[in-house]
Protein backbone atom coordinates (compact mmCIF):
# COMPACT_ATOMS: atom_id res chain seq x y z
CA UNK A 1 0.00 0.00 0.00
CA UNK A 2 1.99 3.11 -0.73
CA UNK A 3 0.78 6.55 0.66
CA UNK A 4 -1.23 9.14 -1.08
CA UNK A 5 -1.42 12.64 0.53
CA UNK A 6 -4.56 12.38 1.50
CA UNK A 7 -4.69 8.47 3.16
CA UNK A 8 -1.30 8.96 4.76
CA UNK A 9 -2.86 7.34 7.86
CA UNK A 10 -4.42 4.17 6.02
CA UNK A 11 -7.90 5.83 6.11
CA UNK A 12 -8.35 5.93 9.53
CA UNK A 13 -10.84 8.42 10.95
CA UNK A 14 -8.91 11.57 11.46
CA UNK A 15 -9.55 15.80 12.71
CA UNK A 16 -7.49 18.69 10.44
CA UNK A 17 -6.51 21.75 13.40
CA UNK A 18 -5.95 24.73 12.51
CA UNK A 19 -3.02 26.60 14.35
CA UNK A 20 -1.61 29.64 14.43
CA UNK A 21 2.00 31.26 13.89
CA UNK A 22 3.54 29.96 17.19
CA UNK A 23 1.08 27.73 18.51
CA UNK A 24 2.00 24.37 20.23
CA UNK A 25 0.98 20.75 18.98
CA UNK A 26 2.25 19.30 21.82
CA UNK A 27 5.05 20.08 24.64
CA UNK A 28 8.01 18.38 25.76
CA UNK A 29 6.91 15.63 28.78
CA UNK A 30 2.89 15.32 27.11
CA UNK A 31 1.74 11.79 26.64
CA UNK A 32 2.01 10.78 23.02
CA UNK A 33 -1.53 10.37 22.06
CA UNK A 34 -2.10 11.56 18.83
CA UNK A 35 0.22 11.34 15.31
CA UNK A 36 0.42 14.54 13.35
CA UNK A 37 0.92 15.48 9.75
CA UNK A 38 1.51 18.85 8.26
CA UNK A 39 -1.32 19.28 5.60
CA UNK A 40 -0.35 23.43 5.20
CA UNK A 41 2.34 25.52 6.51
CA UNK A 42 5.15 24.20 8.71
CA UNK A 43 5.86 22.36 12.13
CA UNK A 44 9.52 22.37 13.78
CA UNK A 45 10.49 19.76 16.52
CA UNK A 46 11.98 22.16 18.79
CA UNK A 47 14.55 21.41 21.99
CA UNK A 48 15.65 24.06 24.41
CA UNK A 49 19.10 24.15 25.97
CA UNK A 50 19.76 24.94 29.39
CA UNK A 51 22.08 27.84 27.88
CA UNK A 52 18.85 29.25 26.53
CA UNK A 53 19.67 27.87 22.62
CA UNK A 54 16.63 26.00 20.87
CA UNK A 55 18.14 23.60 18.26
CA UNK A 56 15.07 22.85 15.27
CA UNK A 57 15.52 19.18 15.39
CA UNK A 58 12.66 18.82 12.74
CA UNK A 59 10.90 21.18 10.06
CA UNK A 60 7.74 19.32 8.79
CA UNK A 61 6.42 20.80 6.02
CA UNK A 62 3.12 19.56 4.00
CA UNK A 63 3.45 15.87 3.58
CA UNK A 64 5.49 15.27 6.71
CA UNK A 65 4.59 13.66 9.72
CA UNK A 66 5.57 15.59 13.26
CA UNK A 67 7.94 13.51 15.54
CA UNK A 68 6.86 10.10 14.01
CA UNK A 69 9.33 7.95 15.98
CA UNK A 70 7.25 9.40 19.32
CA UNK A 71 4.93 6.85 18.16
CA UNK A 72 6.55 3.88 20.37
CA UNK A 73 7.56 6.49 23.18
CA UNK A 74 5.43 7.38 26.48
CA UNK A 75 5.65 11.00 26.21
CA UNK A 76 7.33 13.97 23.82
CA UNK A 77 10.93 14.74 23.63
CA UNK A 78 11.13 18.02 22.67
CA UNK A 79 8.17 20.41 21.96
CA UNK A 80 6.12 20.89 18.08
CA UNK A 81 5.43 24.72 16.98
CA UNK A 82 3.89 26.00 14.29
CA UNK A 83 6.46 28.62 12.48
CA UNK A 84 4.03 29.77 10.22
CA UNK A 85 -0.05 29.13 10.38
CA UNK A 86 -0.23 25.64 9.66
CA UNK A 87 -3.05 23.13 9.06
CA UNK A 88 -2.59 19.66 10.68
CA UNK A 89 -4.06 16.22 10.33
CA UNK A 90 -4.21 14.51 13.70
CA UNK A 91 -5.00 10.87 14.11
CA UNK A 92 -5.13 8.41 17.46
CA UNK A 93 -2.11 6.46 18.21
CA UNK A 94 -4.06 4.04 19.49
CA UNK A 95 -6.35 3.27 16.30
CA UNK A 96 -2.26 3.50 14.27
CA UNK A 97 -1.05 1.24 16.11
CA UNK A 98 -3.48 -1.22 15.66
CA UNK A 99 -4.01 -1.09 12.10
CA UNK A 100 -0.41 -1.18 11.95
CA UNK A 101 -0.45 -4.34 14.06
CA UNK A 102 -2.96 -5.64 11.31
CA UNK A 103 -2.12 -4.50 7.97
CA UNK A 104 1.11 -5.83 6.65
CA UNK A 105 1.55 -3.86 3.57
CA UNK A 106 0.59 -0.37 6.11
CA UNK A 107 3.55 -1.78 8.24
CA UNK A 108 5.97 -2.59 5.37
CA UNK A 109 5.28 1.38 4.26
CA UNK A 110 5.62 3.25 6.97
CA UNK A 111 8.72 1.31 7.78
CA UNK A 112 10.46 2.56 4.21
CA UNK A 113 9.05 6.00 4.98
CA UNK A 114 10.75 5.58 8.20
CA UNK A 115 14.11 4.13 6.62
CA UNK A 116 13.87 7.49 4.51
CA UNK A 117 13.59 9.57 7.29
CA UNK A 118 16.88 7.95 8.90
CA UNK A 119 18.21 8.66 5.55
CA UNK A 120 17.88 12.39 6.04
CA UNK A 121 18.49 12.71 9.72
CA UNK A 122 22.16 10.31 9.33
CA UNK A 123 22.63 13.51 6.51
CA UNK A 124 21.79 16.51 8.78
CA UNK A 125 24.18 14.86 11.52
CA UNK A 126 26.70 14.61 9.09
CA UNK A 127 26.28 18.72 8.75
CA UNK A 128 26.23 18.60 12.30
CA UNK A 129 29.31 16.89 13.19
CA UNK A 130 31.78 19.38 10.66
CA UNK A 131 33.61 21.54 12.15
CA UNK A 132 33.53 25.13 10.27
CA UNK A 133 30.57 27.51 9.19
CA UNK A 134 31.62 26.90 5.85
CA UNK A 135 32.09 23.45 5.71
CA UNK A 136 28.10 23.25 7.26
CA UNK A 137 27.15 25.85 4.56
CA UNK A 138 28.89 23.64 1.54
CA UNK A 139 27.12 20.55 2.75
CA UNK A 140 23.64 21.91 3.39
CA UNK A 141 23.75 23.57 -0.28
CA UNK A 142 25.25 20.42 -1.90
CA UNK A 143 22.00 18.86 -0.55
CA UNK A 144 19.49 21.55 -0.91
CA UNK A 145 20.82 23.44 -3.75
CA UNK A 146 20.41 27.22 -3.19
CA UNK A 147 20.19 29.19 -0.16
CA UNK A 148 16.56 29.60 0.98
CA UNK A 149 14.92 32.90 0.79
CA UNK A 150 16.64 35.97 3.48
CA UNK A 151 14.44 35.69 5.59
CA UNK A 152 15.00 32.31 5.96
CA UNK A 153 18.25 32.47 6.83
CA UNK A 154 17.67 32.29 10.77
CA UNK A 155 15.84 28.80 10.14
CA UNK A 156 18.87 27.83 7.97
CA UNK A 157 21.19 28.90 10.59
CA UNK A 158 19.63 27.04 13.31
CA UNK A 159 19.47 24.12 11.36
CA UNK A 160 23.22 23.46 10.56
CA UNK A 161 24.04 24.74 14.39
CA UNK A 162 25.59 28.11 13.84
CA UNK A 163 24.62 31.52 15.14
CA UNK A 164 22.75 33.51 12.44
CA UNK A 165 25.46 36.22 12.44
CA UNK A 166 28.48 33.45 11.62
CA UNK A 167 25.83 32.24 8.56
CA UNK A 168 25.19 35.92 7.47
CA UNK A 169 29.41 36.41 7.37
CA UNK A 170 29.76 33.28 6.15
CA UNK A 171 27.64 33.61 3.40
CA UNK A 172 29.08 37.44 2.48
CA UNK A 173 32.45 35.46 2.46
CA UNK A 174 31.11 33.10 -0.37
CA UNK A 175 29.49 35.90 -2.47
CA UNK A 176 32.74 37.89 -2.63
CA UNK A 177 34.40 34.88 -3.62
CA UNK A 178 32.22 34.25 -6.23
Amino acid sequence: MSFVENDLFGGLASQKRRFEPGGYLFHRGDPVQSLFRVVEGEVQLVRHQEAGAMIVLQRAMPGDVVAEASLFAASYHCDAVTRIEAIVEIVSRDAFLTHFRHAPDFAETWAARLAREVQVMRLQNEILSLKTVRERLQAWLAWHGDLPAKGEWVQLARQIGVSPEALYREIGKQRARS
